[in-house]
Protein backbone atom coordinates (compact mmCIF):
# COMPACT_ATOMS: atom_id res chain seq x y z
CA UNK A 1 0.00 0.00 0.00
CA UNK A 2 1.60 3.48 -0.90
CA UNK A 3 2.33 5.56 1.92
CA UNK A 4 -0.24 8.69 3.07
CA UNK A 5 -0.70 10.98 5.39
CA UNK A 6 -4.63 9.98 4.57
CA UNK A 7 -6.31 8.78 8.06
CA UNK A 8 -8.48 6.74 6.06
CA UNK A 9 -5.99 5.20 4.03
CA UNK A 10 -3.39 4.20 7.49
CA UNK A 11 -6.96 3.18 9.11
CA UNK A 12 -7.88 0.65 6.19
CA UNK A 13 -4.22 -0.47 6.16
CA UNK A 14 -4.31 -1.21 9.92
CA UNK A 15 -7.36 -3.13 9.69
CA UNK A 16 -6.34 -6.45 7.67
CA UNK A 17 -6.30 -8.76 10.17
CA UNK A 18 -9.06 -11.16 11.78
CA UNK A 19 -11.46 -9.57 14.16
CA UNK A 20 -8.87 -10.55 17.54
CA UNK A 21 -6.29 -8.31 16.03
CA UNK A 22 -8.03 -5.54 17.70
CA UNK A 23 -7.57 -6.18 20.97
CA UNK A 24 -3.54 -7.31 20.26
CA UNK A 25 -3.78 -3.95 18.24
CA UNK A 26 -5.22 -1.78 21.09
CA UNK A 27 -2.62 -2.62 23.69
CA UNK A 28 0.13 -0.76 20.90
CA UNK A 29 -2.05 2.22 19.90
CA UNK A 30 -4.70 3.16 22.35
CA UNK A 31 -8.44 2.46 22.62
CA UNK A 32 -9.44 4.98 20.32
CA UNK A 33 -7.25 3.55 17.42
CA UNK A 34 -9.34 0.59 18.96
CA UNK A 35 -12.52 1.70 18.02
CA UNK A 36 -11.74 3.00 14.69
CA UNK A 37 -10.32 -0.81 13.97
CA UNK A 38 -13.86 -2.30 14.83
CA UNK A 39 -15.30 -0.43 12.45
CA UNK A 40 -13.11 -0.85 9.81
CA UNK A 41 -13.23 -2.05 6.37
CA UNK A 42 -12.89 -5.92 5.09
CA UNK A 43 -10.41 -7.37 7.04
CA UNK A 44 -8.10 -10.57 5.63
CA UNK A 45 -5.75 -13.03 6.59
CA UNK A 46 -5.72 -14.94 9.98
CA UNK A 47 -4.54 -14.85 13.22
CA UNK A 48 -0.82 -15.26 13.91
CA UNK A 49 0.87 -16.76 17.03
CA UNK A 50 2.72 -13.28 18.31
CA UNK A 51 -0.76 -11.50 17.47
CA UNK A 52 -2.40 -14.38 19.70
CA UNK A 53 0.27 -14.20 21.92
CA UNK A 54 0.03 -10.07 22.94
CA UNK A 55 -3.50 -10.71 23.97
CA UNK A 56 -4.78 -11.54 27.42
CA UNK A 57 -7.59 -13.61 28.01
CA UNK A 58 -9.48 -11.19 29.17
CA UNK A 59 -9.14 -9.07 26.04
CA UNK A 60 -10.08 -12.12 23.87
CA UNK A 61 -13.27 -12.28 25.82
CA UNK A 62 -14.24 -8.83 24.88
CA UNK A 63 -13.25 -9.19 21.18
CA UNK A 64 -16.25 -12.32 21.40
CA UNK A 65 -18.11 -10.70 23.12
CA UNK A 66 -17.47 -7.56 20.70
CA UNK A 67 -17.94 -10.01 17.54
CA UNK A 68 -21.68 -11.20 18.64
CA UNK A 69 -22.34 -7.34 18.65
CA UNK A 70 -21.70 -7.08 14.74
CA UNK A 71 -23.27 -10.34 14.44
CA UNK A 72 -26.40 -9.21 15.60
CA UNK A 73 -26.24 -5.50 14.28
CA UNK A 74 -25.90 -7.38 11.33
CA UNK A 75 -22.13 -5.80 10.87
CA UNK A 76 -20.04 -8.45 10.54
CA UNK A 77 -16.95 -8.71 9.22
CA UNK A 78 -16.39 -9.60 5.77
CA UNK A 79 -13.65 -11.62 4.95
CA UNK A 80 -11.77 -13.43 2.59
CA UNK A 81 -12.03 -17.02 3.60
CA UNK A 82 -9.60 -18.26 0.63
CA UNK A 83 -7.18 -16.09 2.17
CA UNK A 84 -7.57 -17.65 5.63
CA UNK A 85 -7.54 -20.97 4.54
CA UNK A 86 -4.30 -20.09 3.15
CA UNK A 87 -3.01 -18.20 5.76
CA UNK A 88 -3.49 -21.01 8.27
CA UNK A 89 -2.25 -24.15 6.24
CA UNK A 90 0.81 -24.10 7.64
CA UNK A 91 -0.24 -23.75 10.51
CA UNK A 92 -2.86 -22.36 13.80
CA UNK A 93 -2.68 -20.35 16.60
CA UNK A 94 -6.80 -20.14 17.91
CA UNK A 95 -7.27 -17.50 21.12
CA UNK A 96 -9.95 -19.51 22.36
CA UNK A 97 -11.84 -22.87 22.53
CA UNK A 98 -15.41 -22.92 22.49
CA UNK A 99 -17.56 -25.79 23.85
CA UNK A 100 -21.06 -25.56 22.17
CA UNK A 101 -24.51 -27.38 21.67
CA UNK A 102 -24.49 -29.44 18.59
CA UNK A 103 -27.58 -26.98 17.71
CA UNK A 104 -27.85 -25.94 14.06
CA UNK A 105 -28.89 -22.67 14.73
CA UNK A 106 -25.69 -21.70 17.30
CA UNK A 107 -22.64 -21.99 15.11
CA UNK A 108 -19.93 -20.74 17.35
CA UNK A 109 -17.84 -19.32 14.72
CA UNK A 110 -20.80 -17.31 13.22
CA UNK A 111 -22.52 -15.86 16.53
CA UNK A 112 -19.11 -14.46 17.43
CA UNK A 113 -18.13 -13.61 13.95
CA UNK A 114 -14.74 -15.02 13.68
CA UNK A 115 -12.50 -16.66 10.86
CA UNK A 116 -10.99 -19.52 10.04
CA UNK A 117 -8.21 -20.28 12.52
CA UNK A 118 -9.34 -17.76 15.13
CA UNK A 119 -11.08 -20.41 17.74
CA UNK A 120 -11.22 -24.20 18.23
CA UNK A 121 -14.67 -25.31 18.42
CA UNK A 122 -16.41 -28.68 19.96
CA UNK A 123 -19.63 -29.17 19.56
CA UNK A 124 -21.84 -31.68 21.74
CA UNK A 125 -25.79 -31.86 21.90
CA UNK A 126 -26.04 -29.65 25.12
CA UNK A 127 -22.64 -28.49 25.37
CA UNK A 128 -21.63 -31.32 28.17
CA UNK A 129 -17.80 -32.40 29.15
CA UNK A 130 -16.81 -35.78 28.80
CA UNK A 131 -13.39 -37.09 28.57
CA UNK A 132 -12.76 -37.03 25.30
CA UNK A 133 -13.75 -32.86 24.83
CA UNK A 134 -11.62 -32.62 28.09
CA UNK A 135 -8.54 -33.82 26.28
CA UNK A 136 -9.31 -31.53 23.00
CA UNK A 137 -9.63 -28.30 25.61
CA UNK A 138 -6.25 -29.72 26.92
CA UNK A 139 -4.42 -29.93 24.03
CA UNK A 140 -5.89 -26.37 22.78
CA UNK A 141 -4.81 -24.65 26.17
CA UNK A 142 -1.78 -26.37 27.28
CA UNK A 143 -0.09 -27.41 23.84
CA UNK A 144 -1.70 -24.69 21.01
CA UNK A 145 -1.68 -21.87 23.15
CA UNK A 146 -5.55 -21.09 23.52
CA UNK A 147 -6.45 -18.54 26.35
CA UNK A 148 -10.12 -18.78 26.70
CA UNK A 149 -12.25 -21.61 27.42
CA UNK A 150 -15.91 -20.89 27.00
CA UNK A 151 -19.51 -23.28 27.56
CA UNK A 152 -21.09 -21.94 25.14
CA UNK A 153 -25.37 -22.99 25.99
CA UNK A 154 -28.72 -21.65 24.38
CA UNK A 155 -31.99 -20.99 24.96
CA UNK A 156 -34.65 -23.93 23.92
CA UNK A 157 -32.41 -26.40 23.94
CA UNK A 158 -33.62 -30.12 22.49
CA UNK A 159 -30.99 -31.94 24.93
CA UNK A 160 -32.28 -29.91 28.07
CA UNK A 161 -35.95 -30.80 27.00
CA UNK A 162 -34.53 -34.55 26.49
CA UNK A 163 -32.99 -34.73 29.99
CA UNK A 164 -36.58 -33.26 31.47
CA UNK A 165 -38.41 -35.72 29.93
CA UNK A 166 -36.35 -38.47 30.32
CA UNK A 167 -35.70 -39.54 27.19
CA UNK A 168 -34.34 -43.40 26.25
CA UNK A 169 -32.64 -43.87 23.17
CA UNK A 170 -29.35 -45.45 22.40
CA UNK A 171 -26.36 -43.74 23.04
CA UNK A 172 -28.22 -40.45 23.88
CA UNK A 173 -29.37 -42.27 27.04
CA UNK A 174 -25.86 -41.54 28.64
CA UNK A 175 -25.25 -38.44 27.32
CA UNK A 176 -28.78 -37.16 28.48
CA UNK A 177 -27.39 -37.84 32.04
CA UNK A 178 -24.50 -36.01 32.22
CA UNK A 179 -26.80 -33.09 31.86
CA UNK A 180 -29.71 -34.30 34.38
CA UNK A 181 -27.61 -32.87 37.50
CA UNK A 182 -28.71 -29.23 36.13
CA UNK A 183 -32.48 -30.46 37.17
CA UNK A 184 -32.46 -30.75 40.91
CA UNK A 185 -29.49 -28.01 40.93
CA UNK A 186 -32.26 -25.09 39.55
CA UNK A 187 -33.71 -23.34 41.32
CA UNK A 188 -37.40 -22.24 39.98
CA UNK A 189 -40.56 -21.24 40.72
CA UNK A 190 -42.91 -22.35 38.48
CA UNK A 191 -44.09 -25.34 36.10
CA UNK A 192 -40.77 -27.93 36.03
CA UNK A 193 -42.00 -29.30 32.49
CA UNK A 194 -40.10 -29.14 29.36
CA UNK A 195 -43.36 -27.19 27.87
CA UNK A 196 -41.73 -24.42 29.77
CA UNK A 197 -39.54 -21.96 28.31
CA UNK A 198 -38.58 -20.45 31.05
CA UNK A 199 -37.66 -23.43 33.27
CA UNK A 200 -35.87 -24.78 30.34
CA UNK A 201 -33.76 -22.16 29.59
CA UNK A 202 -33.03 -22.09 33.49
CA UNK A 203 -32.00 -25.51 33.85
CA UNK A 204 -29.65 -25.02 30.55
CA UNK A 205 -28.39 -21.85 32.17
CA UNK A 206 -27.59 -24.59 35.26
CA UNK A 207 -26.04 -26.52 32.97
CA UNK A 208 -23.43 -24.41 31.64
CA UNK A 209 -22.27 -23.55 35.43
CA UNK A 210 -22.29 -27.46 36.43
CA UNK A 211 -20.19 -27.78 33.35
CA UNK A 212 -17.82 -25.15 34.06
CA UNK A 213 -17.23 -26.68 37.74
CA UNK A 214 -16.74 -30.44 36.04
CA UNK A 215 -14.22 -28.92 34.17
CA UNK A 216 -12.40 -27.24 36.71
CA UNK A 217 -12.40 -30.31 38.47
CA UNK A 218 -11.96 -33.10 36.16
CA UNK A 219 -8.92 -31.12 34.35
CA UNK A 220 -6.37 -30.56 36.87
CA UNK A 221 -4.06 -28.97 33.62
CA UNK A 222 -7.11 -26.28 33.12
CA UNK A 223 -7.41 -25.64 36.35
CA UNK A 224 -3.75 -24.78 36.78
CA UNK A 225 -3.26 -22.56 33.72
CA UNK A 226 -6.63 -20.54 35.31
CA UNK A 227 -4.96 -20.50 38.58
CA UNK A 228 -2.15 -19.15 37.19
CA UNK A 229 -3.77 -16.69 34.87
CA UNK A 230 -2.93 -18.21 31.34
CA UNK A 231 -6.53 -19.33 30.50
CA UNK A 232 -9.91 -17.86 31.72
CA UNK A 233 -12.89 -20.41 32.00
CA UNK A 234 -16.35 -19.11 31.28
CA UNK A 235 -19.68 -19.71 30.27
CA UNK A 236 -21.84 -17.56 28.36
CA UNK A 237 -25.86 -18.46 27.15
CA UNK A 238 -27.28 -17.81 23.81
CA UNK A 239 -30.54 -16.31 22.71
CA UNK A 240 -32.33 -17.87 20.04
CA UNK A 241 -34.84 -15.24 19.72
CA UNK A 242 -32.10 -12.04 20.21
CA UNK A 243 -28.98 -13.28 19.29
CA UNK A 244 -27.15 -12.16 22.30
CA UNK A 245 -24.49 -14.51 23.78
CA UNK A 246 -24.54 -13.16 27.73
CA UNK A 247 -21.48 -13.99 29.60
CA UNK A 248 -21.41 -15.43 33.20
CA UNK A 249 -19.43 -13.42 36.14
Amino acid sequence: MERTTDNTQTHHKSSRRSFFVTASAASLVGPMSLLSLQLAAPMSGSLTKEQRDRMSPAEIIEELKKGNQRFRSARMTSRDYIKEQRSTASGQYPAAVVLGCIDSRVPAEIVFDVGIGDTFNARVAGNVANDDILGSMEFACAVAGAKVVLVLGHTACGAIKGAIDDVVLGNLTGLLARIKPAIPATKFEGDKSSKNPAYVDAVAKTNVELTLDSIRRRSPVLADLEKKGSVKIRGAMYDLATGTAEFNQ
